[in-house]
């Protein structure tokens, strides 16, 4: 590879700056590939190193030959295997031939590989050997890898190394949005499922589903984490039969409005999503449907489903009228199975649709008899009228 650079320090690449002498002045660096590339075996190679209970790992090496004073970079790579066909590239680029392997990152990632290998927190702490090498790279000024520069150190073990599981546990999620055809998959529109009340893990939410699908994430995101059809463990509800997939999307030929129930729980280091599509149905409650025996899906009052995503459910009219503040209210909900009523209620205030969910107990809103509630979830707006 090597080769004469022409104007090499008028292009900017920050190789290094080199005086000229009056005897010289039209003399360019050579660019030559570096044959050698030495990590020296760290002192601690054969000793006990307790990752827990150490902040680094000091580690030091040669620089490569380019030719002339280069801008290197240095990436750590760590493997099981002396061969380091399995090796993890950890941390940032360093800057300097002493390099400091912070102990944290380094426990966490060492658990992480073991974990994809099939190990389980019941297999640690284990003492294990790691290999570690160094990929190096002539960086430009602005510390970018300059193509065609990179030379890999040899090989030097850690033999003693004392791992304990060192990842963070995994939790079911605090939040689940859902993207989709019906908002061109904009997260920043995207809708915000709602936890049962008490029940942390399962998230409720009325849903447009069509044949281009949707997906759900933690995240208001594309981070990867997003979780598409191969990624629901089971489908079960009234309209499951419904449900397909659409290159990886959830997706449907029979578009409308849905209630999505998705259930969440941890099995090892994975997130298991447990999902049912069921009729979209809403249902009022309490005195303003005439009676005062909390019956819950109580026959009459049912709200209509509108067969378009930006239109309305609509209530029957009120039986009685309602005074709100300290006295009762128009209430409603959706009924999620095994749930009481309650736990996934909502109300309109100030043109809103808010709901309940981990929260306590809503504020009471006014109504007549006649009158009748109006839900439009694609807007999120309602109103009572």
């Amino acid at each position: 590879m090597n080769k004469i650079l022409k104007s090499f320090l008028i292009i900017g690449l920050g190789l290094g700056i080199f005086t000229a002498c009056d005897d010289d002045r039209d003399s360019n660096p050579t660019l030559i590939s570096p044959t050698e590339f030495v990590l020296n075996t760290p002192a601690i190679s054969g000793t006990v190193i307790d990752l827990a209970n150490s902040s680094s790992i000091e580690i030091s090496c040669s620089q490569p030959d380019y030719g002339f004073p280069a801008n290197v970079g240095y990436y750590v790579q760590v493997a099981f295997d002396e061969s380091m066909t399995d090796f993890t590239e950890i941390g940032n680029v360093n800057a300097g031939t002493k390099i400091s392997i912070d102990a944290p990152l380094l426990a966490s990632t060492l658990t992480d590989m073991k974990v994809n290998k099939g190990a389980t927190d019941v297999d640690f702490p284990m003492d294990i050997a790691v290999y570690i090498r160094l990929r190096a790279v002539m960086m430009t000024s602005d510390n970018k890898a300059i193509e065609g520069t990179e030379i890999l150190s040899n090989v030097v073990s850690l033999n003693k190394v004392h791992l304990l599981f060192s990842l963070p546990p995994v939790n079911t999620p605090e939040n689940l949005y859902i993207v989709g055809g019906f908002n061109e998959w904009n997260w920043d529109s995207a809708t915000k499922m709602i936890p049962v009340n008490g029940a942390t893990h399962v998230f409720w939410s009325m849903v447009w589903i069509d044949d281009a699908g949707i997906k759900f994430n933690q995240s208001k995101a594309w981070d990867g984490n997003e979780t598409g059809f191969s990624g629901i463990n089971s489908i079960n509800g009234d309209l499951a039969g419904n449900i397909k997939d659409n290159g990886d999307n959830i997706a449907t030929d029979t578009p409308g409005w849905y209630l999505m129930v998705i259930t969440s729980s941890v099995s090892g280091r994975n997130l298991v999503y447990d999902i049912q599509f069921n009729k979209p149905e809403i249902w009022l409650m309490g005195p303003v449907v005439g009676n005062s025996d909390w019956k819950e899906q109580a026959e009459g009052w049912l709200c209509t489903i509108p067969d378009t995503f930006n239109a309305s459910f609509v209530s029957p009219a009120f039986a009685a009228s309602v005074p709100g503040g300290d006295g009762d209210g128009v209430r409603a909900y959706v009924k999620i199975p095994t749930f009481e009523w309650w736990k996934s209620e909502f109300m309109v205030f100030d043109g809103k649709i808010e709901y309940r969910a981990n929260d306590g107990d809503q504020a009471r809103v006014a109504g007549k008899a006649g009158q009748q509630l109006y839900l439009n979830f694609a807007t999120g707006e309602g109103e009572i009228k």
